[in-house]
């Protein structure tokens, strides 16, 4: 591992968590040309085409793209892509300061330090580190540092690839989030999230009719309809779905054959995986069932006022081929003789997406991590969040989710940080990212 690259890396890293660049849904938040500027400062000099893309309506909201044009026309084009965004924070329940990007005993703590700031900050250290050495690749490098993932994507890589695409012209993209190492008997495994879960958030509006607090016998009360509609949505389990990516999973989990059987047998998943432990459960839940998770409710205008109106927010993620129309079916049976009742507004729609597996990327990836791991395979996933890949994948590219990490860090480590509390990397996992940037791009585009 290069140690000054690392070193810049962590500098880098450091910065955009500082940056504070906070997306909570609304236009005006996020305010990613802070870190889009640190970017270009960090960029500019190095010989690179940069271009910074602002959308309408939007301003603050910045994207920046760094090309390294390939001399060969036929050759493939390769994108980098890192989002600059980060979840909100309650710094109340931090050890310590969420935006200090204080470096602690080989970490590097703060909000984005893995979602996804590491990558956005490893992929431009290795984007200045290739240009700077005055490298020729057969076919494009493009780096996208992109706003707006964590509400979706529209004003960032949807916004780029929507207007810009001529920028990218993508064929193949690596972004979050793979890299994870496991072990599955002496054989290791490196994650790389091939596909994922489309998203359908969905606001459910429930009617009643006012009156007085004081006089609720036989009232037409819309909270207490609305109380029915979430329980019957956290109770709803509708069919599973046991994919080849499932099957591949199950082989490497470390539990019994009688239970793997079980697991990629749709008559009997649902009952095996209530007796996994309450992690691994979890995800298996929600990468074998479409799901739906009520999460806001608005109701009421005072104490003693029965409402009339009540909105609930519900989080529906998809499984592959379920479409706008597969979910309006799965909303009217689980609401049963309440579905009447229920106005269904459409708030964000994103399908569901899966990459090939048997492409020139993927083998170049399989010597990347060989090389670090010696005898590692990969392990294709679908992942159950989203992320920008799709934008690129309806363009056609193939997209992958990538990345390498330390065995310190761990799948499960990283879940309870990823929008969690104390989200933190190691810089040997940084030094380990970085440098799997180059020797793809070497190996890809060389």
């Amino acid at each position: 591992m290069n140690d000054a690259l690392t070193g810049q890396t962590v500098e880098l890293l450091q910065q955009l968590i500082r940056n504070q660049c906070v997306n909570d849904g609304s236009v005006a938040s996020g305010q990613e040309v802070r870190t889009s500027d640190v970017l270009r400062t960090y960029l500019q000099g190095s010989g690179l085409d940069l271009e910074v893309y602002e959308p309408d309506g939007a301003p603050g909201r910045t994207s920046l793209v760094a090309r390294i044009e390939g001399t060969d026309p036929a050759a493939p084009t390769l994108c980098l892509m890192g989002h600059t965004d980060v979840v909100p924070v309650t710094p109340a329940t931090w050890t310590r300061d969420p935006f200090g990007g204080e470096l602690v005993n080989g970490e590097v703590w703060g909000r984005g330090a893995l979602d996804m700031l590491n990558l956005t900050a490893s992929q431009a250290v290795a984007l200045k580190t290739l240009a700077r050495r005055g490298w020729r690749p057969r076919g494009t490098l493009v780096y996208l540092a992109c706003a707006d993932e964590e509400a979706g994507g529209a004003l960032g890589a949807g916004h780029v690839c929507k207007k810009h695409w001529d920028a990218l012209r993508a064929d193949y993209l690596l972004t979050e989030n793979g890299g994870t190492v496991s072990a599955h008997g002496d054989e290791l495994n490196v994650t790389v999230h091939v596909g994922e879960k489309g998203v359908a958030w969905r606001r459910l509006r429930v009617k009643g009719t006012p009156g007085h607090g004081s006089m609720p016998y036989g009232a037409d009360n819309a909270l207490v309809k609305a109380a029915q509609v979430v329980t019957r949505l956290a109770d709803y389990r509708p069919a599973p779905y046991v994919s080849d990516l499932w099957s591949t999973f199950v082989g490497t989990l470390a539990v019994d054959p009688a239970v793997k059987e079980a697991l990629v047998d749709p008559a009997r998943v649902d009952d095996t995986i209530a007796h996994l432990a309450p992690g691994l459960a979890k995800f298996a839940w929600s990468a074998t069932h479409t799901t739906f998770s009520p999460n806001m409710c608005r109701a009421g205008v005072k104490t003693n006022v029965i409402p009339d109106v009540v909105d609930i927010e519900v989080d529906i993620r998809t499984i592959p081929g379920d479409n706008e129309d597969e979910v309006r079916r799965h909303l009217d049976k689980a609401l049963g003789d309440l579905s009447e009742e229920v106005l269904v507004e459409k708030l964000f729609s994103k399908q569901a997406s899966v990459s090939p597996t048997g492409t020139p990327l993927w083998d170049v990836l399989g010597r990347v991590v060989d090389g670090h791991y010696p005898g590692a395979k990969l392990l294709p996933r679908l992942i159950v969040g989203f992320t920008d890949a799709p934008y690129f994948r309806e363009h056609g590219a193939v997209a992958y989710g990538f990345g390498l990490f330390s065995r310190a860090l761990t799948a499960e480590a990283m879940a309870g940080r990823f929008h969690g509390n104390d989200e933190r990397i190691d810089v040997a996992s940084l030094a380990l990212t970085t440098q799997a940037w180059l020797d793809t791009c070497e190996l890809f585009l060389g």
